[in-house]
């Protein structure tokens, strides 16, 4: 079984949205599919299934000793998917505790499936990150956005803490020295990841060499979703760089999906877009990410699909080139049919430049509140 899961450093990039589709995708792809919704504090992923009356599911199971783990999982209309609904109505289930954590873990390890796509809540709590750690190949999902892909970062610096944190044994030199670090809150902020470990290797070897097998296991992958241009592209390599220079870890890019309205017609018809509208540039996106997994999870198959992690950066900057091309083509089919007049288009161009113009309102007074902020910083 591969597990996936899906996380995000902050709300609103779409994750959820990838999540289901995905499932979808890889179930159409013949695979048998287990899509669990672990956003605690804010299950909604059996909407986007078309799934209105949902009475039982991880809540229930968590808080019912008389459930079975079996009872939750749901057969769902699309072809080998099943589905593990969260129950965010019940209070507290959110905040997990330690053993109710490791049991669900634990019983999601023991499903018997092609893949385990986990849907995880937004943000860095230990229970998302312990989550997210349950495989090496977890999804990150972002947007081109600087807030968004700064935040991606923060997640994998917090995944990174979160490795060190649980190779240490209780009491090792390597866990004091981590227990004093937090106590100094400013100087866990800025810590160095390479000269933390560096300094770990001196005190305690046996720890490093604990956490060195623990991260040689832990490869990431990026989707970057909610594109406008071409260009969006080159802000995954920023992550990267980021990534590789201050956590020393390489980010693989897994591919790009470019923003478009449909998604949002899908979820108001209670359908994955792909279904709803197979053909579109973004069920496409989804459809070439599945198939990349599906390759990836060959290991027998003596495929290679990537020689080196530049490839996959390369491999989505193409990608994204195609698909606005594929964008633009398809606009311009609807101006031919008159499913879309000059009137629409130029509607939404409109809409689009006052969207811009009030993005760069905010973006002036960001940028005017950090001149003030450093000018302060100079003169303490």
């Amino acid at each position: 079984m591969q597990i996936l899961p899906v996380a995000s450093g902050k709300g609103g990039v779409g994750k959820s949205l990838v999540a289901c589709n995905l499932a979808v995708a890889l179930g159409q792809a013949g695979k048998q599919v287990v899509l669990a919704d672990l956003d605690l504090g804010g299950s909604n992923l059996h909407l986007m299934l078309g799934l209105r009356n949902v009475r039982r599911g991880i809540g229930t199971f968590l808080s019912d000793s008389d459930i079975d783990f079996s009872d939750i999982i749901i057969n769902t209309d699309y072809e080998g998917l099943r589905f593990i609904p969260g129950d965010a109505e019940i209070p507290g289930i959110a905040n997990l505790q330690a053993s109710q954590k490791k049991m669900l873990i634990r019983r999601l390890s023991r499903l018997e499936t092609d893949f385990l796509v986990l849907d995880l809540g937004a943000g860095t709590s230990f229970n998302i990150m312990d989550f997210f750690l349950t495989s090496g190949q977890g999804l990150i999902v972002t947007t081109p956005t600087p807030t968004a892909t700064v935040n991606a970062y923060l997640f994998l610096k917090n995944a990174i803490f979160r490795l060190l944190s649980t190779s240490f044994k209780r009491k090792s030199k390597a866990d004091t020295y981590m227990q004093n670090l937090r106590k100094q809150s400013d100087s866990l902020q800025k810590v160095y990841i390479p000269n933390l470990v560096e300094k770990i290797r001196e005190i305690d070897p046996e720890s490093h060499k604990t956490f060195k097998e623990a991260v040689s296991r832990f490869h990431p992958r990026l989707i970057l979703n909610m594109l406008e241009d071409p260009k969006d592209a080159d802000k995954a390599g920023r992550l990267r760089r980021s990534c590789n220079q201050y956590l020393d870890l390489d980010l693989e890019h897994l591919g790009i999906i470019y923003r478009d309205d449909i998604q949002d017609i899908a979820l108001g018809s209670g359908l994955p877009i792909v279904s709803y509208k197979p053909n579109s540039v973004l069920s496409q996106a989804v459809y070439r990410i599945a198939d990349k997994l599906i390759q990836l999870q060959s290991e027998d198959s003596g495929l290679v699909l990537w020689e080196n992690v530049d490839e996959t950066y390369e491999e989505a900057e193409a990608e994204a080139e195609a698909d606005f091309e594929n964008k633009i083509g398809y606009v311009e089919d609807l101006l031919h049919t008159g499913a879309l007049t000059t009137g629409d288009l130029v509607e939404t161009v409109k809409n689009q430049q006052l969207e811009i113009s009030q993005l760069k309102k905010e973006n002036m007074l960001l940028k005017s509140k950090l001149v003030k902020a450093i000018h302060q910083g100079f003169s303490v």
